[in-house]
């Protein structure tokens, strides 16, 4: 019996060129208008989306309150793929459990997210696959606030 949990999984299908997706994932003053979910704002403290930048950013969410989060680009191919890392951090930029941040025991410490930009005759499709279990990032919010936050994408690169 396969006891392995379902990693998240989501794709995305945008009307816009692959190389437009891709500079709203990695530049900075785009990220603020759609990286966080409905009723949410994010505010970064530090990024450098260069391979090996790192990040320091929290979602603002007035009915849970601060979610900081730190990371590091490991791996960035223009136009085609983002590889980072996410950890729950304090305001600060250190890390901090999980639990300590309000997630479930079950929540991985560490994560790495990859992003596939891929063309689809003039529009792009994004997959994000993230290592957590599709039902604790459904548990606990995380997948939904990944789809609100494509949405918002989509509807900014109209």
């Amino acid at each position: 019996m396969n006891t392995a949990k379902k990693e998240l999984f989501i794709t995305h299908l945008f009307d816009a060129p692959r190389e437009v997706v891709f500079q709203a994932w990695t530049a900075p003053e785009q990220l603020k208008h759609w990286y966080a979910p409905d009723g949410c704002s994010i505010e970064f403290k530090s990024i450098d989306t260069t391979k090996g930048g790192n990040f320091h950013s929290c979602i603002h969410d007035p009915v849970h309150g601060d979610c900081w989060i730190k990371g590091t680009y490991l791996e960035i191919l223009p136009d085609q793929k983002l590889v980072f890392t996410m950890v729950m951090s304090d305001e600060g930029g250190n890390s901090v459990s999980s639990v300590t941040a309000g997630k479930t025991e079950d929540w991985p410490e560490a994560q790495i997210t990859t992003v596939t930009f891929e063309s689809v005759g003039g529009q792009t499709k994004v997959s994000i696959h993230q290592t957590v279990s599709e039902e604790e990032a459904k548990k606990t919010g995380a997948y939904q606030s990944w789809i609100k936050m494509l949405n918002k994408l989509g509807q900014l690169l109209h």
